[in-house]
């Protein structure tokens, strides 16, 4: 039981996605799938260092490409069917402010004032937990001033960590490669924890590069990483995407360089994290 063979099976269906799903969802092998999930779970366990981890970290990224597909169309009733026989829990939180870590931003509504602050307006998919992991963030509708939020930027611009959304481009780490290689991309570890949110936790690549290292060192940042303000990187780490056109564009447009930046390994400094226990 494995996700890929999930995904190139809706991708061949000439069925209903329900029956698809529903057929994968074979009782005899949900039970051991489910426990093998509940391992990444919980933050404190560390689980993505050992072995039997990195697998999982694939599994989890198959099984993302999954939740991609069938929200396309979207197809909600075979999602949240799936998802939640494997474990996870719906959540939409559209009863409370806009929460990065919950919500992606798919449509936003400009605001008049500039200084408005990103409000909620309405739910389209939900999201999706496994315990303290964050799986799928709810795709929202919001309002927001543009010293916030900027219309075709904040819901048009390059969604990283992410293989596919409708109406808008995408990068993550499967891509370019061939049809073996592309599936042993890791999934990203964001958790909400009882101390405070936890971003990307699998990796150690500092977000502001490494200052013992000359800027054009290849385990640095970037150039084009570099011209992003401090501010914008946090940003965009924990949205996913930037929000507004980066304070080093050239008047006239979003800049081509912000649209295959090498984000994937960014991790906020300690100081900047939570403690969420041993």
């Amino acid at each position: 039981m494995n996700a890929r063979t999930l995904y190139e099976a809706l991708l061949d269906a000439d069925r209903p996605h329900r029956d698809v799903v529903d057929a994968w969802l074979r009782p005899s092998a949900t039970a051991d799938y489910r426990a093998r999930l509940r391992t990444a779970a919980v933050h404190r366990t560390r689980w993505w260092g050992t072995e039997d981890g990195r697998g999982l970290l694939e599994e989890l990224y198959a099984l993302g490409r999954v939740a991609d597909l069938l929200l396309l169309e979207p197809q909600l009733p075979p999602y949240l069917a799936l998802f939640t026989a494997l474990g996870m829990a719906p959540c939409t939180a559209a009863d409370t402010a806009f929460d990065p870590f919950r919500h992606e931003i798919a449509e936003v509504e400009q605001a008049e004032d500039p200084d408005a602050p990103i409000e909620l307006l309405d739910v389209r998919t939900p999201g999706l937990m496994l315990g303290e992991l964050l799986f799928t963030r709810a795709r929202v509708r919001v309002r927001a001033g543009a010293a916030h939020a900027e219309r075709g930027v904040a819901d048009r611009s390059v969604l990283y960590w992410t293989h596919r959304r409708a109406h808008r481009p995408t990068r993550d780490l499967s891509q370019g490669w061939g049809g073996n290689s592309q599936w042993r991309t890791d999934f990203r570890l964001d958790y909400r924890t009882p101390h405070g949110d936890l971003l990307n936790v699998a990796e150690d690549r500092p977000i502001d590069g490494r200052p013992d290292l000359h800027p054009d060192d290849p385990a640095n940042l970037g150039p084009e990483e570099r011209r992003l303000t401090p501010a914008e990187r946090r940003e965009l780490l924990r949205h996913r995407c930037l929000l507004r056109t980066p304070a080093a564009a050239r008047p006239g447009g979003f800049p081509a360089w912000a649209e295959d930046l090498w984000v994937y390994g960014w991790r906020l400094p300690a100081a900047e994290e939570p403690s969420a226990g041993a």
